[in-house]
Order: C-alpha cells, then structure tokens, then sequence
C-alpha cells in the first residue's frame, strides 16, 4: 500500500484509497493542469496534442501559481468538466 501525503496541513494522515484507473481514455475527456512551473506548460502542451492526435477530448487548465494550491473554482471545474487528469511539472 503507497501512502498519499496531503500538503494542506492535516495534522494526521487521512487513508484514501485510490480510484482505478481507466482501461482506456477512448470516449473520456482528460484535463490538462498545468501548475505554473517553469516549462511545464511544454512538457503538457506535448502530451495534450498527442492525446489530441487519438481523438481524445482535452480540456486546459492553469494554476496562477506554483506555489499555492489550486483555487477552489479551477478545483470545482475539474471535478465537473472532465474524467481524468494530467498533472505536470518541470523547471
């Protein structure tokens, strides 16, 4: 079992299992978050057009900044607007 540490500041590990993976990406629209790191908006654009290029539904996000969470509107968004995320960085 991998354990997932929440950076929000919990005081005390909350166990959340993980959800499964999707045996295919085929029909499901997948998000985008870039988090606002130095290129990592590269490294995404990449892996957005390549997905793109299967006929997969994309839907861009972006962080203002790296070094806070995500804001509870782009949060809501995601949850609403797609069935998986891609989440990447780099510097």
């Amino acid at each position: 079992m991998n354990i997932l540490l929440d950076p929000t500041g919990e005081r005390e590990a909350v166990e959340r299992p993980r959800l499964g993976r999707p045996n295919s990406l085929d029909g499901l629209t997948v998000g985008i978050l870039d988090i606002s790191k130095s290129r990592g908006d590269i490294f995404l654009e990449r892996v957005a057009t390549l997905l793109e290029g299967r006929g997969i539904a994309i839907k861009r996000y972006c962080k203002p900044t790296a070094g806070r969470t995500a804001p509870k509107q782009i949060e809501q968004a995601i949850v609403e607007e797609v069935d998986v995320v891609v989440e990447g960085l780099a510097d």
